[in-house]
């Protein structure tokens, strides 16, 4: 997931933060000065890098810094400032400075010349597309999770200077390079800083061209030579697909993209797309078919168009200071999501069966989610801040967690079987190549009405579009499935035909039995037998259940329709109840000749037109 932000000329990014007071050389109207930082590692053990930031030309009065609250394609709140500790300021002589902490998240400097150095210790420990992880290894920072800013300063330019633990540290980052200056790097502003993930580490880059643009991969893993190779050889074959479905590349500011990738142990699995870079990180290491890294990238790199150029409005410019909303991100990121597996497919690199299989998993999950009956794409968009990776103490109600991820990936499957279904010259494609002309390669931010518009404009037929987004964008109605999957000789039909199903989580083991690991699926006959999370199950059917395995073994003896007792103890009250065991619901969508059926001639050859390479 995953976006940039904008103030855009040259970059997409445009940090919401009105400057509280600008530089003496910004009142003047001259380029403020350059903003300096300085990070090293003295303890990488242990999680730990110092960062120096200087800021010169600052106006009399207190001098503002904080940390970031928000990061670029992250929507919730993550409060990087709980990592900073040991806060120190001198002036520009070297005097030190007293430093107030003015709120949880940012510092006052008052009593300085005109300069402002700041120091301070970070601690990084969890690597992904989010946060800063700092160890033995490598340094993999996340720029509003690592750096300081200062209000006033968004305009000025920036100097970083990199300090790497190790001799054999290279660094990959979309930042510009500082000719015959190793390890120092360049940001027109404060904006595409903060958008620009680095990593420091002995990693392996393997390059290529696509035009006069200049295409790598930077991947930080403990494998060979050859997997690497194997890995970049699979992303050349990916990519272009990427520009085939847009209907060309982007314009890549400095010419390169990158592709920066962390396959160890110690990392978190993430993706993270960035204007001219994207961050890619997962434990499972190279080899086989590269399944795990090639669909995070292909999901990544249609960030490129879809998110870092072609922008929602609500998101321009994004502000670090809060969480970040807009009702789009069922396009933004859930239309990506369908697409990513799509142009694995067309690239050859998966099957058609591969491909149903991820699209069977999101289908199945919007279908029988409790929350889609509160709630259609957009509103789950809106909801971003509040599941985007946020974390809080108390549960989430399950009719309220629904995510735009597959719900627009759904949306989007579905919709491109409409599309061809009444249209049968055109494609979601098209919509996507209208929306990037339109938006994208002139990077003007589109409202929610734009889309619908969009829709009308590709499609020539406006009441088709209007019920569209009012059935299935603005409300939660999903398109009926069954005629449109049967265009390309597909059918829905049960993933388990004939298992019973009692809607029962795992059970997990306490000192004197077992308890439910998971609330019962809503709706599931469990469930309406009033059974909660951290309830502990006694009887199920004729069996004793004193273990998992009793547990496990008892729901494998049920038999769809059969009526069978159960009893557990809820919060120290033992309740029972008599439930009907029902059937499966889950839902798989399967090649025809798959549930035993043939398709025709013209079913096969849409489905080849639709997922063929």
């Amino acid at each position: 997931m995953r976006a940039t932000i904008g103030a855009w000329l040259l970059l997409g990014l445009g940090l919401g933060l009105a400057p509280a007071a600008g530089t003496a050389a910004q009142a003047q109207g001259t380029p403020p000065p350059p903003v300096r930082y300085e990070v090293a590692f003295p303890d990488p053990a242990h999680h730990l890098a110092r960062v120096t930031a200087t800021w010169r030309g600052v106006p009399a009065g207190p001098l503002r810094v904080q940390m970031s609250r928000s990061s670029p394609g992250r929507y919730a709140l993550h409060e990087f400032a709980k990592n900073v500790f040991d806060v120190q300021a001198v002036d520009g002589a070297g005097r030190a400075l007293a430093v107030t902490r003015s709120d949880p998240y940012g510092w006052s400097v008052a009593g300085h010349d005109g300069t402002v150095r700041v120091t301070y210790s970070l601690y990084g420990d969890r690597g992904d597309g989010t946060y800063a992880q700092i160890d033995a290894t490598h340094a993999h920072l996340n720029m509003p999770a690592t750096l300081m800013w200062a209000t006033g300063y968004d305009a000025a330019p920036v100097e970083v200077g990199f300090a790497p633990a190790d001799p054999s540290w290279k660094i990959a980052t979309q930042l510009i390079a500082v000719p015959g200056a190793p390890h120092r790097y360049r940001a027109r502003d404060l904006q595409y800083l903060m958008d620009s993930p680095v990593e420091l580490s002995d990693h392996m880059v393997r390059e290529w061209k696509i035009g006069d643009q200049t295409m790598r991969i930077a991947a930080h893993h403990p494998g060979s030579a050859a997997q690497m190779d194997q890995l970049a050889t699979q992303v050349q074959k990916l990519v272009p697909q990427h520009a085939a479905l847009f209907g060309e590349w982007p314009r890549f500011d400095g010419g390169s993209y990158t592709f920066i990738a962390d396959y160890v142990p110690q990392i978190s699995g993430d993706g993270m797309e960035h204007r001219n870079s994207t961050i890619v990180t997962t434990p499972t290491p190279l080899g086989g078919d590269n399944a795990a890294q090639l669909g995070t990238i292909s999901h990544e790199f249609i960030h490129a168009w879809n998110v870092e150029r072609m922008r929602p409005a609500e998101l321009e410019p994004f502000d670090f200071s809060r969480a970040n909303a807009t009702p789009s991100l069922w396009l933004a990121e859930g239309f990506t999501s369908y697409y990513g597996p799509l142009m694995l497919r067309r690239a050859g690199l998966s099957d058609v069966d591969a491909f149903l299989a991820e699209m069977s998993e999101q289908y199945d999950g919007i279908l029988r989610s409790p929350a889609r009956a509160f709630a259609g794409p957009q509103e789950a968009s809106i909801r971003a801040p509040l599941a985007d990776a946020a974390t809080s103490i108390d549960p989430v109600a399950p009719q309220a967690r629904i995510s735009y991820y597959p719900y627009g990936a759904v949306v989007g499957m579905l919709l491109d079987l409409s599309i061809r279904q009444r249209f049968p010259t055109l494609t979601l494609d098209d919509y996507m190549r209208h929306l990037w002309r339109t938006f994208g390669r002139t990077e003007t931010p589109y409202r929610p009405d734009d889309l619908r518009r969009a829709l009308a404009q590709v499609t020539g037929d406006a009441a088709f579009a209007d019920a569209f987004f009012a059935r299935s964008i603005a409300g939660h109605e999903l398109p009926d499935a069954a005629p449109l999957l049967a265009q390309a000789g597909l059918v829905a039909r049960p993933a388990n035909p004939g298992r019973a199903w009692i809607g029962a989580p795992k059970a997990s083991a306490i000192a004197g039995g077992v308890v439910l690991a998971a609330a019962p699926a809503v709706g599931s006959p469990l469930y309406a037998a009033g059974a909660d999370k951290g309830d502990r199950p006694v009887l199920l059917g004729d069996a004793a259940i004193a273990t998992a395995a009793d547990w496990e073994a008892a729901l494998a003896r049920l038999t769809p329709g059969a009526r069978v007792p159960v009893r557990f103890v809820q919060r120290g009250r033992e309740r029972q109840a008599v439930l009907t065991v029902a059937t499966d619901p889950a839902v798989a969508i399967v090649r025809m000749e798959t549930a035993g059926q043939t398709p025709t001639a013209a079913q096969r050859a849409f489905r080849e037109r639709w997922l063929g390479r």
